[in-house]
């Protein structure tokens, strides 16, 4: 019985794991996008004001 326990704790363990993997990609995913939207607003904010200066 108590192989059975260590064993579902280690599962228990790894599913955690991999949760704590997934959802940390998932933030980097989103921090990626949002800086690339940040970025190409500030392109065009730039674009912008060249195209007023001439």
């Amino acid at each position: 019985m108590i192989e059975l326990r260590n064993f579902q704790y280690m599962f228990y363990g790894f599913s955690a794991a991999w949760l704590i993997i997934v959802l940390y990609v998932f933030y980097l995913v989103r921090r990626e996008r949002r800086i690339q939207s940040e970025l190409s607003r500030l392109k065009s904010m730039m674009e912008d004001r060249d195209k007023k200066a001439i």
